[in-house]
């Protein structure tokens, strides 16, 4: 009777149970197929980031001379800032790589308390110049700031103080999308690297090598669709990748209408045909065709996205129908991030197409 109140289940099931429990076989297979592949496929060292060669090139010659300055990493989501970084730290520090790392995610962690509390005082520590097999490794620990530009700014100016005290014993890495919303006084602190979108060629190479590894079976034309997806988003496209494999199955062939329908891309007849009803310059047949559209759960927001191109894009309109339409979209997509209503803003950028027309 005390072992099941300490275990839930009795001796003997404990036992037969045994292979299946923390640990076993069972578990281990489970937690191994169950890990997301960017997670799996994440860079190990510098050289296996994806494109950014000049970034690697400084960071393999600041690796070999073990001497790595404040690092402030900033660009477009997906393209391999904290993969840098964290491959980069692995090489420096070996077995110790956990004991000498802070990694913090500002967007959840960004007051002041933070700065003064775990990031002083984790700075402040001493470290060794040896790991613990004997080999020689840096006497300094590295601060990894994600989203730093989401720190407030009374946190970033006593992040200026600690990263100009504690330099002997301490690196700082700050990982952002927006250079612009980290203050100047800790921008002239550290040097300065920009992560560029992904190339086409570099995205599908490492999609294929991912379904090389993972026996997936996939139609020629779903790479170029992924790509044109994910908009130089690596981590995007594997996600994408992996989400239609699981859904598909494992022995399934994954076709290019699966992509576009896990991703939730609006299908292009869609733009065609709300142009084609704004031309007609029928507000009832707008109305009408706007209710229907919201009956298939499209995303607004991408539909807007992609209205956004086609305009861009479209021969049949003049250089002036093209600005008044682009400068509606975007008011539109302000009030729709800003909580509006989405049948209204259809509406409101249907009639405002309708106008733009008429005035040729």
């Amino acid at each position: 009777m005390q072992a099941f109140l300490k275990t839930g289940r009795t001796t003997g099931e404990s036992a037969s149970a045994g292979s299946g429990s923390e640990g076993g076989p069972t578990s281990a297979k489970r937690a191994k197929h169950s890990v997301p592949w960017v997670e799996k496929y994440r860079p190990r060292s510098v050289d296996d980031v994806v494109e950014q060669a000049e970034v690697v090139a400084v960071l393999r010659e600041s690796l070999s001379t073990t001497d790595l300055p404040n690092l402030l990493l900033y660009g477009p989501p997906g393209t391999g800032k904290t993969s840098t970084i964290l491959a980069a730290a692995r090489q420096l520090f070996g077995d110790m790589f956990k004991e000498r790392i802070l990694e913090l995610n500002a967007s959840d962690d960004r007051g002041i308390a933070v700065i003064r509390n775990k990031v002083k005082t984790f700075a402040q520590l001493t470290a060794s110049g040896t790991r613990t097999d004997g080999k020689p490794c840096p006497p300094f620990k590295i601060v990894i700031l994600d989203e730093a530009d989401a720190m407030t700014h009374a946190a970033q100016a006593a992040l200026r103080r600690t990263m100009e005290k504690e330099t002997k014993t301490t690196r700082f890495c700050l990982v952002c999308n927006y250079v612009s919303r980290i203050i100047e006084p800790i921008t002239s602190r550290c040097t300065k690297f920009r992560f560029k979108p992904l190339g086409e060629d570099k995205i599908i190479e490492r999609l294929r090598y991912i379904c090389g590894q993972e026996n997936v079976n996939v139609d020629e034309g779903v790479y170029k669709d992924i790509v044109n997806i994910s908009g130089g988003d690596l981590r995007r496209a594997i996600t994408t990748l992996q989400s239609c494999h699981r859904l598909k199955g494992a022995q399934s062939r994954i076709e290019r209408q699966d992509i576009l329908e896990m991703s939730g891309v609006v299908p292009d007849r869609y733009l065609e045909e709300f142009i084609a009803v704004c031309k007609s310059s029928n507000y009832s047949k707008l109305e009408e065709y706007v209710q229907s559209l919201s009956y298939d759960a499209y995303s607004v927001g991408q539909l807007f996205e992609q209205l956004t191109e086609y305009i861009v894009y479209n021969d049949g309109l003049t250089e002036k129908q093209k600005a008044l339409i682009c400068d509606k979209l975007g008011e539109c997509c302000f009030r729709l991030h800003g909580g509006g209503s989405e049948y209204i803003q259809i509406m409101d950028l249907g009639c405002a197409i309708i106008q733009a027309l008429k005035d040729q």
